[in-house]
């Protein structure tokens, strides 16, 4: 069976050694939990009060919002050998983190989840204590937010006046414009399909460095037989697009101009895995739907 890995890097901003009114050392305010890694239910969600009266810029000018002194939660985790580690915050208000790692280093993120939402990844992350602050961008914004601790990139449900919950990129949901099964020496090469690229979702929810906006589904679903070649995934269009795969082991990848053509992506796994390839086609500017062929080959790339 398929399953969910973040294959990330870690995007804050990363402050080592900084003079600080912020107290790590303070009992967390709304609670702390010990996790190991292959945890359940992921993500792990708090339900806590984001803001304080302290300026996270106190930490570096690369900080943003307003945080308590002691932290609002903790987190004692036992790392593994295979997941990323993701801290991520929901809130129908703008909200910021502040991290203190395992090893006393200080990070910070603002918007880089969905919308106004903060989130950072660390890969390869150290076992030991997370200590936590959900900030608000605006002073005196005390709103209610969800703290997410995930290994599989995902943050949990989002408030909102109108009710129902956060949906973000999900690789089970039924692709946009179907699927395939294709086996090594497949033929003709490239199989191409058409589709429209875009949609609400920036293609950094599940990996930071991602470009361009994507459906919540898959545009086009791949059941792959490998064989000895490479497995080629391009887009080519008018417009400029982006490529966005999570692979049979459940790892995400994307590029934006990496094609032989203009702006067109492209991704090359050169001892591609059989199983499950789910294929999103994103448009680099928000609200920009285009046409865009998609085209799957073990010899070339549009």
């Amino acid at each position: 069976m398929k399953t969910q890995i973040i294959a990330s890097v870690i995007a804050s901003a990363f402050l080592a050694g900084a003079a600080t009114a912020q107290d790590f050392t303070a009992p967390p305010s709304f609670g702390s939990v010990n996790l190991s890694s292959g945890f359940t239910p992921d993500p792990y969600n708090v339900t806590l009060t984001s803001g304080g009266q302290l300026h996270a810029s106190n930490l570096s000018s690369a900080c943003r919002g307003w945080i308590a002194n002691a932290p609002d939660y903790s987190v004692y985790y036992q790392a593994g050998n295979m997941f990323d580690l993701t801290i991520s915050s929901v809130s129908s208000s703008d909200t910021t983190l502040v991290v203190n790692g395992p090893a006393g280093n200080w990070y910070c993120d603002d918007d880089s989840g969905q919308g106004l939402n903060p989130s950072m990844t660390f890969a390869n992350p150290a076992s030991g204590r997370y200590d936590i602050w959900v900030g608000s961008y605006s002073e005196g914004d005390y709103a209610q937010a969800t703290l997410s601790i995930s290994e599989l990139g995902m943050a949990g449900g989002q408030p909102s006046q109108g009710g129902g919950s956060y949906q973000s990129i999900d690789w089970s949901l039924p692709a946009n414009f179907g699927g395939a099964n294709l086996s090594g020496g497949f033929a003709p090469d490239p199989y191409r399909v058409n589709i429209i690229s875009g949609g609400t979702h920036r293609a950094s929810e599940v990996r930071n460095g991602c470009a361009g906006w994507v459906s919540a589904a898959p545009d086009f679903e791949l059941s792959f037989s490998a064989g000895s070649l490479p497995l080629i995934l391009s887009a080519a269009s008018n417009t400029d697009t982006t490529i966005l795969v999570n692979d049979p082991n459940g790892n995400w990848y994307c590029d934006d101009d990496g094609g032989n053509v203009g702006l067109n992506p492209s991704l090359t796994f050169s001892n591609p895995a059989s199983g499950t390839y789910d294929i999103w086609i994103g448009s680099y500017s928000q609200g920009q739907n285009a046409e865009a062929t998609l085209s799957i080959s073990e010899l070339y790339s549009e």
